[in-house]
């Protein structure tokens, strides 16, 4: 199954949707609490696929995408976004974004979302 990086600043978060996937058989091989940590990450460890919150300390997910696209065109990520971040998802999906989901999180549109991206 695929390898999945987590990325939130809340650790509570990425353990619940850690949690969710690893019951659907996906593998977390990382986990990062903000979009520097998240860059660094990908670089190591160049996931199947990354789960990315939008709002973090020290970088934001959008700003994380750009840095992550730019090492590899080709990387997939969704990005976690809470309700009315509207503006910077759009941002997000026109710097590459795949797919997004919205807090609280419904295990069905998360295990969705990475079947979606992942073909």
């Amino acid at each position: 199954m695929a390898r999945v990086l987590l990325v939130d600043d809340a650790a509570f978060m990425r353990m619940t949707i850690k949690k969710m996937i690893e019951a659907e058989g996906y593998t977390v091989v990382g986990e990062a609490g903000n979009g520097a940590e998240a860059v660094q990450k990908y670089m190591e460890i160049q996931p199947d696929v990354v789960m990315l919150d939008i709002t973090m300390p020290e970088m934001n997910g959008v700003d994380a995408l750009r840095s992550i696209k730019e090492f590899d065109p080709k990387a997939k990520v969704i990005m976690c976004s809470a309700m009315g971040q509207q503006a910077m998802v759009a941002q997000a999906i026109q710097n590459g974004a795949k797919d997004f989901i919205v807090k609280p999180f419904e295990k069905d549109r998360i295990i969705a979302a990475l079947k979606r991206v992942l073909g």
